[in-house]
């Protein structure tokens, strides 16, 4: 048991002591003060728990350098398997129109790397943004 636990299941039995001493009628009043302190002390532990966490978040973030958004396989895994299907993507232009094939097939490539790029790397945007705001990190 914690001490501060000791001091609630003391301030638990003088308030029981003190309604049978005073009776019923002033029963809703000391109960009312008695969850009136468990708030405080709920409120008190949840204060503690939040600035930890805070403080837990500034340590973490001045230990590593700010990284881009996104992580490692989000930002280049798209690039590395775009440059993986050029292969074929441009045997494919080559075969069926020449030059100009080629030509069609890489500014697609290009063109869908770019607009990944301008998104910031991340393909999962809109549901990493639901989840940040649902957890702490808000």
């Amino acid at each position: 048991m914690d001490a501060s636990d000791t001091e609630l299941k003391k301030e638990l039995d003088a308030t029981l002591q003190a309604r049978s001493e005073l009776g019923s009628e002033y029963e809703s009043a000391l109960v009312e003060s008695f969850l009136e302190k468990v708030e405080q002390r709920l409120d008190g532990t949840l204060d503690r728990r939040v600035r930890r966490h805070l403080a837990e978040q500034q340590v973490r973030g001045a230990r590593s350098p700010e990284r881009p958004s996104g992580h490692f396989g989000e930002q280049y895994g798209f690039a590395i398997a775009s440059l993986i299907l050029a292969v074929p993507l441009s045997a494919i232009g080559v075969v069926n129109a020449g030059f100009q094939g080629l030509v069609v097939a890489w500014l697609g490539i290009v063109g869908v790397n770019a607009f990944q790029a301008s998104r910031g790397g991340r393909l999962f945007r809109r549901r990493d943004d639901e989840r940040r705001e649902s957890d702490w990190e808000g």
